[in-house]
This record gives C-alpha cells, structure tokens and sequence, in this order.
C-alpha cells in the first residue's frame, strides 16, 4: 500500500472528540490510514445520525440570528416557487404525469410552494431525502403552510424502480461529495485524509485520475471531479421511465470551471452565514459544497439517454417563467429585495444556473425560451 504524501494543510479535531470525528477517524484506520475525500465529505455530510445534514439543527434561514448557516432561494421569497411553478406545471402537462419529486427538500419552504401552486395539479409531491431531522421540518413546514396539501407529500429515502413525474432539485447537486484531485506540475495526485497526531490533515496519493481540460492544468492546481453528480443522473436517466427533470444550482459549464486561473477549485465550507475553504475543521457543524460542472451533469444525462431541453442562468430562467409578473404592484420592499437577489448578476443571477431533461420527447421548455446556453456546455 502506499503511503501518504506530506499533508498539506490540517484543522485539530473537535474538543473533546465529537462521535462523527471518532467515526470519521476510525474509518480512515480501518481504511490502512488514508480516505479519500470523498468518502470524507460523505460522512462529514450524510452519516446517519451524525452528519451535518443528520442533524436538526436550522441549517436554512435567510439570518444568522436564526441559527442557519446559509440561505437558499425559496428561503428568499415564495416567489421564487410561484415562477419555478409555471415551468413544472408546464412540463407535467408535456409529459401527460401528475406527479412532482423533490431531491433533497431541504426546510420543506419549495416544497410548501409548489404545493401551494400545484396541489390541484398532482397526485403526490415525492420527497427523497436521506436525513430523517430534515424529513421531520419539512412536514412541520407542510403542515403549517399548506394544510390543505400536506398529506400529498410522501417520503421516501431511495429510488423505486420507476418514476413517473417531473423531478426538482434546488441545490441539491452542490452537496454530492466530490473527489479532490492535485496537480504539481508533473504528476497527478487525489487528495484524501489521514490523522496525523490527533489532527485530520490532507494528504495526496499519485493516482490516474484526470479532470477535463487536464493539458491547461498550472502547477499547483486543486480541483473537484463530481463522480457522485454524475452517477446520480444517470440513475435518475434510468429510473425516469416518463417526466423530465430540472437542476438549479451555482456553477459552470466546464470550460469556465477547469479555467487555468481557477487554482484552488470551487470546494467551499458554509456556517453562520459566513464561508471558510476549510472542510477538516469543525466537522459536521458545518456545510461542505462545491460548484457544480454543468457539462459533465449535461452529458451524464444526454448519454443515459435523457434529451438536454436547455441551460441557462437564474435570471434567464426565472424571468421566463414570468417572475416579475408576479410581483405586487406597487411591489412589497421585501420581495423586491429578494427577487433583485435572484436575479442580479452580482448576486445569484448569474452565478446560479438550471439545466432542464426530458426522459420522454423533448418540448420547448418554458424556462429556456430565451437566454438558452446550452451550446456552451
């Protein structure tokens, strides 16, 4: 077996050692001392139990005050999920489905929306996610806010075999572990953890692993491979027997993602509404992400057999399925804030993204009538 590399960075274990560093620490021994980060970011996120998403803490609110580490846009305004409403009503009657899935729900507040919009619309609102705290909000939220649909919603924790139904997923894609690749101008190598005198610090292993765009790579060059993204499409691809499917979330297509300058990568911790670009420290309490490569979430689906129905920004997208129609006249401050927010391109604009599949015959999807990237991918 071979050895680690010389760490690189490190962050102290929790004091005293909470249960997810002793479970965390305890697999990298059984592992012959090295993780990959991975499987690092998996139980940092998702062990049962343990994991920042296992836990109940607020991790959604638009404050600080509130206890929450970061916001997400239906957080912003329920605006957000009125206009994103226009565009699954419009693929659940393309597809001739009455149902709506939900990946990773998060507070249940898009949920809450799109049931307030659609619930005449659809049979079930699916939710699937895996932390049973978050399953536990979002029927609270369910019921709090749309009493009259909250029984619709069902959850589940994996896939059936078939589905039927138009999918969502709002930052969801961002929170898939990633693999951690290294370049130092001559070798490749995956970054991984080790412990080193009780500390969690990274360290790198030669391997034959590459990013897109590897040639262009400058020395010293850390970037993200999202194995995990890539794998979860095509299941859906095979498991979406008729629907379609639509992604919203911060990213790039690949040629701005593996850019030369991006050296450092796009890996990136969320707590209290403030970010840090150190994963190993306080583990569990905090958000891990990384910005999502919109080609390679692109062709994963064209390849399993979904057709790409567009790409586009936030604005683009939001402002095609009529967001600032559905603004009060004269518009509430709150919600003008908000939705200047999204659509801003110094804000989430342009930075956030929606790609859109049809796992039946494709149609001129609402959202991308215009604005549409897709030859950029």
């Amino acid at each position: 077996m071979q050895h680690a590399a010389v760490s690189v960075a490190s962050a102290p274990l929790a004091h005293p050692p909470g249960a997810l560093a002793a479970r965390i620490a305890a697999e990298i021994a059984a592992a012959g001392g090295w993780l990959g980060f991975e499987r690092w970011m998996e139980l940092a996120l998702y062990a049962p139990g343990l994991g920042y998403y296992a836990r109940g803490d607020r991790q959604f609110g638009t404050l600080p005050s509130s206890g929450s580490d970061f916001v997400t846009a239906p957080e912003l305004t329920p605006l957000f999920g009125r206009a994103l409403a226009r565009q699954l009503a419009q693929a659940l009657d393309a597809t001739g489905t009455r149902e709506l899935w939900e990946f990773g729900a998060g507070s249940g507040a898009l949920a809450a929306q799109l049931l307030d919009a659609l619930g005449e619309r659809i049979d079930r609102y699916v939710i699937v996610d895996l932390s049973g705290a978050l399953r536990e909000r979002q029927r609270a939220t369910l019921a709090a806010r749309v009493p009259r649909f909250a029984a619709k919603a069902v959850w589940l924790d994996a896939l059936p075999p078939a589905i039927d139904g138009v999918v969502v997923g709002n930052e969801v894609l961002d929170a898939m572990p990633v693999a951690l690749l290294h370049f130092d101008g001559a070798r490749w190598f995956e970054r991984g953890v080790a412990l080193q005198g009780g500390r969690f610090v990274f360290a790198d292993r030669p391997t034959d692993l590459r990013p897109p765009r590897a040639a262009q790579a400058l020395p010293g060059t850390t970037t993200e491979l999202p194995r995990q993204a890539e794998a979860f499409v095509r299941t859906l691809a095979a498991t979406l027997a008729r629907g379609a499917a639509f992604f919203l979330d911060y990213g790039f297509p690949e040629a701005e993602f593996y850019l030369p300058q991006r050296r450092g990568g796009t890996l990136m911790c969320h707590r209290g509404h403030r970010a840090d670009a150190d994963p190993l420290a306080d583990v569990g309490d905090k958000d891990i992400t990384a910005h999502v490569d919109f080609s390679a979430v692109a062709l994963a689906g064209q390849d399993a057999g979904l057709a790409v129905l567009g790409y586009t920004s936030q604005a683009h997208f939001l402002l095609n399925c009529g967001l600032l129609e559905l603004l009060a006249v004269p518009p509430d401050p709150r919600d003008a804030a908000a939705v200047n927010k999204l659509l801003a391109e110094h804000e989430m604009g342009e930075l956030f993204k929606v790609v859109g599949f049809a796992a039946s015959a494709p149609f001129d999807a609402l959202g991308f009538a215009a604005g549409d990237r897709s030859h950029t991918l």
